[in-house]
């Protein structure tokens, strides 16, 4: 059975830092490309970041860019988001994402093209 489990979320301060962890189990996701999405109330989700199976390429929405990172360790099938300065507005439950190309390809901001997900966890931000 395949399984995206997040952690680290939590509450922190405007300005603080989390990093969340997202472990893969019942596949080798080792080729896969990986994403990061987040959905706030009452608004759909969108894209935060993705990286390809080997991790040389990255690709961040523009208002993370600069504070997040993405990064992966395929020994361990896990993907990671180091996430600094965050604000308010980074308020959602954010969730990962496993989709079968090696390479992010054209619509990596598009929910509808990864193949497996995670239950999400939440990330609360207060100012």
């Amino acid at each position: 059975q395949v399984q995206l489990v997040e952690s680290g979320g939590g509450l922190v301060q405007a300005g603080g830092s989390l990093r969340l962890s997202c472990a893969a189990s019942g596949r080798a996701f080792s080729s896969y490309s990986r994403g990061w999405f987040r959905q706030a109330p009452g608004k759909e989700r969108e894209f935060v970041a993705a990286i390809n199976w080997s991790g040389s390429s990255t690709y961040y929405t523009d208002s993370v860019k600069g504070r997040f990172t993405i990064s992966r360790d395929n020994a361990k099938n896990t993907v990671y988001l180091q996430m600094n300065l965050l604000k308010p507005e980074d308020t959602a439950v954010y969730y990962c994402a496993a989709r079968s190309t090696r390479y992010a390809g054209t619509y990596y901001t598009d929910p509808s093209v990864y193949d497996y997900w995670g239950q999400g966890t939440q990330v609360t931000v207060s100012s």
